[in-house]
């Protein structure tokens, strides 16, 4: 049996960031992107987090796929469950 080799996700996640239609992508279907990132980096499953916000995989999985835009109470809820704060920030187009 061949042993895969393991790779950091902030190593995958600066290769994957550098193909353009990726990253496009990727800043689309902001939060989702960042919820997902996040809990990869703690180690924990759709379901794990779910459990520590309070609500089910699939709602998580909605929300990480882009489908379900969040509202700023589930946002704090997932941002405590992963250690993270919530920052919102207006950018000008201009």
């Amino acid at each position: 049996m061949a042993s895969r080799k393991r790779i950091m996700f902030e190593d995958w996640e600066a290769e994957k960031l550098n193909d353009g239609e990726f990253a496009a992508a990727a800043a689309e279907l902001e939060p989702g992107y960042q919820i997902a990132r996040l809990r990869i980096k703690e180690g924990l499953t759709q379901t794990q987090l779910a459990e520590k916000v309070g609500t089910k995989q699939p709602s998580i999985a909605r929300l990480e796929n882009g489908t379900t835009m969040p509202t700023l109470s589930s946002l704090k809820k997932i941002g405590k469950a992963l250690g993270a704060r919530v920052v919102i920030q207006f950018v000008s187009e201009n």
